[in-house]
């Protein structure tokens, strides 16, 4: 039992597939990307709408758009996506045997190239889009009191009613396709990358050699252009390439820090954080006297301390636990800015009502 599955988690010397730990690791890798910077547009728009608020707006198409430009510069450059490549991964197109595999600076043929990249990039979008829309037409359809009397209203109805099932076939498809790969029975984790006409395999000592090697290459074997439309060209796909490796960079470093985010707010560490951060409490105010005959409390537990008499609308300050008559803390507090027994600094806001089960 234990030979047959112990290609999980180890490959073999011909067998160059990834064990479904990796390929699984990698995909969950951007989806845990989006949502950071999605929580880092969303503060920047609240702290100042008029000037980031368009990001917020814009968010799903601008992160399209600089997806689509780090995506499309590693799959020609790397013959992987960035997830792919931070794991040490390329695709390889089906049919190419062994011997005849191209090396991963080589990038991908055009054709599959542009269909990883419409896989990778315009089908999540499409799919946050239908999310999006199918969240809006729900609370409409839960807010609205008028019957389905157009054909409109009667084709969302039904959409609501089929979108559960649509997913649960779409997520199912993807998830017995992981459970033949576990088998060794596909060659393929995702069904996408069946469609786009590659598999995923392991970097070569090859492949490593040629990626390291070809930044220095492309600067010897750079040329300047005759034309004044190749110098455009070229200073285009300078600039273009530029922004993806700024971005790449930027991403490859923020893994880290969204990996440690990730362990730091990890349930299991919280106790470790809080006995790290906790502060001792503080002590009492030596000046003052606590003792049951002190002239500043009354004896009967019923009397405001502030007018010696019986309390009228019993109210608490949070900051110390003493209950007064609500005017004359109100009054003092608005005064004083402190609490009367304690001293502690008060706000007026600090006052809490307090009803009795007779009120």
């Amino acid at each position: 039992m234990a030979e047959h599955g112990a290609h999980i988690t180890t490959a073999s010397a011909v067998d160059d597939r990834p064990s479904i730990f990796e390929v699984v690791a990698q995909d969950s890798l951007m989806t845990a990307v989006r949502p950071a910077l999605q929580h880092v547009v969303k503060v920047l728009a609240e702290s100042n709408p008029a000037r980031y608020g368009f990001l917020w707006s814009w968010f799903d198409e601008i992160f399209t758009l600089l997806d689509l430009l780090l995506q499309q510069h590693y799959l020609s450059k790397t013959s992987a996506s960035f997830s792919e490549n931070f794991y040490g991964l390329k695709r390889i197109v089906m049919g190419d045997t062994h011997k005849l595999q191209r090396l991963a600076s080589a990038g991908l043929p055009k054709k599959q190239l542009w269909k990883s990249v419409m896989f990778l990039v315009l089908l999540p979008y499409l799919k946050v889009k239908l999310e999006k829309l199918i969240s809006s037409l729900r609370e409409e359809d839960e807010y609205s009191i008028h019957p389905p009397t157009s054909r409109w209203k009667r084709f969302y109805r039904a959409l609501l009613a089929a979108y559960p099932f649509v997913n649960m076939a779409w997520e199912g498809w993807f998830l017995v396709q992981q459970l033949r790969y576990i088998l060794g029975k596909a060659q393929h984790h995702s069904p996408l990358l069946s469609l786009a006409g590659v598999r995923l395999g392991r970097l070569t000592v090859q492949d490593i050699q040629a990626l390291e090697h070809r930044p220095t290459e492309a600067s010897m074997m750079q040329q300047p252009a005759g034309s004044a439309g190749e110098k455009i060209k070229s200073a285009l796909k300078q600039a273009v390439g530029g922004a993806a490796s700024c971005l790449s960079t930027g991403l490859s470093v923020g893994v880290f820090f969204l990996q440690f985010l990730e362990w730091w707010y990890s349930s299991e560490n919280q106790e470790t954080i809080k006995s790290l951060t906790a502060l001792p409490t503080p002590p009492p105010p030596v000046h003052l006297d606590y003792n049951s005959d002190s002239p500043l409390l009354p004896q009967m537990k019923t009397v405001c301390p502030l007018c010696r008499k019986n309390r009228v609308n019993d109210t608490v300050l949070a900051t110390s636990g003493y209950v007064f008559c609500y005017r004359c803390v109100f009054n003092y507090v608005r005064s004083h800015r402190a609490c009367p027994i304690t001293g502690y600094p008060t706000q007026v806001q600090h006052l809490i009502k307090l009803y009795s089960p007779e009120s």
